[in-house]
C-alpha cells in the first residue's frame, strides 16, 4: 500500500495490533516527513526527534555533569555567582575551554547566567551542591562509564574484569567475611553518603514506631538505623553486616550517640542472623544478588523474625511508575557491570517472598525523588 500499511496478521488484536500499526508508521519515511509538517502532529514528531537525540547525546550530557563535579564547580558557586573569568582561573581552565563548559552546563540547567559575564548555580547544579551524596555518586560513575565503553562486549560476557566489580569488593570475594577494612572502605563510604535520601523515603512510606526491635540486615555503616532511631527513639537497634563493615558501623553509630545499638559482624549467607526482632529491614540488598542468593537471604530474614514480625524491603524496582528508566535501564546495566544482581518487578519480588514463606505482602512507591519501591511482608 502507498502508506506502507500492508495487511496485518489476524492474531494481532488490541494493544498488539495498535503497536504493530505504530511501528509500521514510525518506520515509514514518508509518514515521518508528513507528520513533521502536519500542524496536528508536528509537536509530537519533534518531541520524539528530540527524545531520540537526547538518548544519542546522553553520554555527552553526563560528562558535562561529571566535569562540573570533578572540577568542584558547584562547590565554588555555592556561596554565590562569580565572573566567568574568575571561575575559569580557579578551575585551572583556559577561557575558551571554560566557556564551552559553562555554555554546556547552562544548557543543561546546571548553571545559570547571572548578570554580565557572571555565572551561578542552576536548579540542577544547586541540587548537587546541596547534597554531598549526589556528588559522590556522580564522581563514582567514572567506573561505570569505563565499563560501558563497549556495552556489546559487556552484554556478551566478554568483559569480566569490570571497574565496578573491582570497586564492589563482595562481587568476586570467595569469603566476603574475610575482607579487610581497606577493601570495603570506598564502597561502604559511598553507600553511606547516598543512603539518607532512600532512608527518609522508606521511613515516610512505613511507620516504624509500632515496632519494638529493628534488625537491619546488610545495614552498611548504620545510616538507615540512625534515621530509624530519629523517627522512633525507643526502638531497639541491631545491625548485621560483614565484620569489616560492622566495625565502621560501630564507629558511626557511636559518633551519632547510638552506642547502645547492637552491631553484629558476619556473612548472611553462612552465619545465623540475630533473632527476636519484630521488624527486619533489607534496604538496597536483594537487588545486588541473583535469585538463588536473594531467596536464601529472604529465608534467613524470615527465620530471624519474631512471630508476627514484619519484613521491610526497599530498593529500586523495574516497573515503578514514573521511574521506569531508573529501575529498568540504569540499574539493569549498572548491576550487569557490577557483576551480579538485577532490578526486579514487584511481581518478581512477590514470587521470591512467597517462596521464602511470607504471605501478607504490600508494595508502595516512595514519595520522594528516587521513587524507591517499599515492600512489607509478614
Amino acid at each position: 500500500m502507498a502508506n506502507g500499511l500492508e495487511a496485518l496478521p489476524m492474531p494481532l488484536f488490541g494493544r498488539q495490533r495498535f503497536a504493530a500499526v505504530r511501528d509500521r508508521l514510525l518506520t515509514n519515511p514518508r509518514f515521518l516527513s508528513w507528520a513533521g509538517a502536519f500542524p496536528l502532529t508536528r509537536f509530537v514528531a519533534r518531541r520524539r526527534a528530540a527524545d531520540l537525540f537526547d538518548l544519542c547525546a546522553g553520554f555527552v550530557y553526563s560528562q558535562v555533569l561529571f566535569a562540573c563535579v570533578k572540577l568542584e564547580v558547584f562547590a565554588l558557586l555555592r556561596d554565590g555567582p562569580l565572573p566567568e573569568a574568575t571561575l575559569a582561573k580557579r578551575l585551572g581552565l583556559r577561557d575558551e575551554a571554560a566557556g564551552r563548559l559553562f555554555t554546556a552546563a547552562r544548557a543543561l540547567r546546571l548553571l545559570e547566567a547571572r548578570g554580565e559575564g557572571c555565572v551561578g548555580l542552576g536548579p540542577l547544579g544547586a541540587a548537587v551542591a546541596g547534597d554531598p551524596g549526589i556528588a559522590a555518586m556522580i564522581e563514582h560513575h567514572a567506573h561505570l562509564y569505563a565499563d560501558l565503553a563497549d556495552p556489546v562486549a559487556l552484554l556478551r560476557g566478554e568483559k569480566l574484569d569490570t571497574a565496578l566489580s573491582a570497586y564492589w569488593p563482595y562481587a568476586a570475594a570467595a569469603r566476603p567475611s574475610e575482607l579487610a577494612e581497606e577493601q570495603v572502605a570506598a564502597y561502604s563510604g559511598l553507600m553511606a553518603l547516598s543512603l539518607p535520601i532512600v532512608a527518609e523515603e522508606v521511613l515516610d512510606a512505613y511507620p516504624i514506631g509500632r515496632h519494638r526491635r529493628l534488625l537491619d540486615i546488610g545495614g552498611g555503616e548504620g545510616v538507615f538505623l540512625a534515621a530509624a532511631a530519629a523517627r522512633a527513639p525507643d526502638l531497639e537497634l541491631c545491625l548485621f553486616d560483614l565484620p569489616a563493615v560492622a566495625d565502621r558501623a560501630k564507629a558511626r553509630l557511636q559518633g551519632a550517640g547510638l552506642g547502645q545499638a547492637e552491631v553484629v559482624g558476619g556473612d548472611f549467607l553462612s552465619d545465623g542472623l540475630p533473632k527476636g526482632a519484630d521488624l527486619v529491614s533489607l534496604i538496597r540488598v536483594i537487588l545486588d544478588h541473583d535469585d538463588e542468593t536473594a531467596l536464601r537471604i529472604l529465608k534467613a530474614a524470615k527465620e530471624a523474625l519474631a512471630p508476627g514480625g514484619v519484613l521491610l524491603l526497599a530498593e529500586p524496582m523495574a516497573d515503578t511508575p514514573g521511574a521506569e528508566t531508573m529501575g529498568g535501564a540504569y540499574f539493569g546495566f549498572y548491576l550487569m557491570a557490577m557483576g551480579r544482581g538485577r532490578p526486579r518487578t514487584f511481581d518478581h519480588i512477590r514470587t521470591l517472598l512467597t517462596e521464602a514463606g511470607f504471605t501478607r505482602l504490600r508494595c508502595q512507591t516512595g514519595g520522594r525523588v528516587l521513587r524507591t519501591g517499599v515492600v512489607t511482608a509478614s
